[in-house]
C-alpha cells in the first residue's frame, strides 16, 4: 500500500489534513472571504476539502485547487458533483511550485502543505505570486509548543517557537489579520482519527494483502506520536495580508 493509498484511509473522517475541527476550519474561512464572491486558490489542495467547504458556504465564490496527487484530485472532484458545486471548481494536475494562472486569485491557501515548497518563508513566497491586490493567504504550519527532542526535529522539521514563527513571517511583509493555534484537543482527535482509521481498516479487511502493512504502520505512527513529539507539537494557521507592495 502506497503513501497515497494510506492518507486517503486515514483522512476518511478528518477530511481537513490538518489538526483543526469543523467549527476553526469554518471560523477561518468566513474571516478569509469577507464578500463571499471571492475567487480563491489552494495550492497543494489533496482532497480539497477546504474548497469544497467554502464553495458550500459561499454560492457566488469560484475556486482552485493545484496538487500532484491525481488519486486526490478525483476525489475532490467526485465530491464536488455529489456536494453540487463541481461547476465553481478547477482542478489542476501538477506541482504547486510549478502553477501559474492568468488571473490573480483573492485568498490564496496553503495548509499544511509547506513541505511542497521547502518551508513556510518559501510557501508564502509561493503564494504571494498569485495573489491580488488585497487579497489575503490563509497557511496552516507546524511549530515548537515545547523543546523538541532531536529526534522530533528528525522526524517533523526544524520548526521554530510560535512567536519566531510569527516574527519571520511579519519580517517577510505580512501582517497577520487572523490566526488559529490548534488546540490539544484538535491535535489529538486529529492523530487518533488518522491512526485509529488506518488500524480500523486493516482489522476490518484480515484478507487484505495490505492488512498487515497497513497494521503496523498505523501502531508505528501513533507510538512515534505518543513518544516522539505530542508534547512539543503544535499547529499554526494565519490569516495574512501583505504589509506594503
Amino acid at each position: 500500500m502506497n503513501h497515497e493509498q494510506l492518507s486517503a484511509i486515514a483522512h476518511t473522517h478528518h477530511p481537513v489534513k490538518a489538526p483543526l475541527d469543523d467549527e476553526s476550519v469554518r471560523r477561518l474561512l468566513e474571516q478569509g472571504l469577507p464578500r463571499g464572491d471571492e475567487r480563491i486558490l489552494d495550492l497543494g489542495c489533496g482532497g480539497g476539502e477546504w474548497l469544497l467547504r467554502a464553495l458550500e458556504a459561499h454560492p457566488r465564490l469560484h475556486a482552485e485547487g493545484v496538487d500532484i496527487s491525481p488519486d486526490a484530485l478525483d476525489l475532490a472532484r467526485r465530491n464536488a458533483l455529489r456536494r453540487g458545486v463541481g461547476d465553481r471548481l478547477a482542478l489542476h494536475h501538477r506541482s504547486a511550485g510549478e502553477f501559474s494562472s492568468p488571473h490573480a486569485f483573492d485568498l490564496v491557501l496553503s495548509v499544511g502543505a509547506s513541505h511542497a515548497f521547502g518551508g513556510l518563508l518559501p510557501t508564502l513566497a509561493a503564494a504571494r505570486e498569485h495573489l491580488a491586490p488585497g487579497g489575503r493567504v490563509l497557511i496552516g504550519d507546524g511549530f515548537w509548543d515545547r523543546e523538541p527532542s532531536p529526534e522530533a526535529v528528525e522526524m517533523l522539521g526544524d520548526f521554530a517557537d510560535l512567536a519566531t514563527t510569527v516574527d519571520r513571517v511579519v519580517a517577510e511583509g505580512w501582517t497577520p489579520v487572523y490566526g488559529h493555534v490548534s488546540t490539544r484537543a484538535e491535535l489529538d482527535a486529529y492523530e487518533w482519527a488518522c491512526w485509529g482509521t488506518i488500524a480500523s481498516w486493516a482489522l476490518d479487511h484480515p484478507d487484505d494483502p495490505d492488512s498487515a502493512q497497513a497494521l503496523e504502520t498505523a501502531a508505528a505512527r501513533r507510538s512515534e506520536w505518543l513518544h516522539v513529539y505530542r508534547d512539543t507539537f503544535g499547529f499554526l494557521t494565519l490569516l495574512l495580508r501583505r504589509t506594503a507592495d
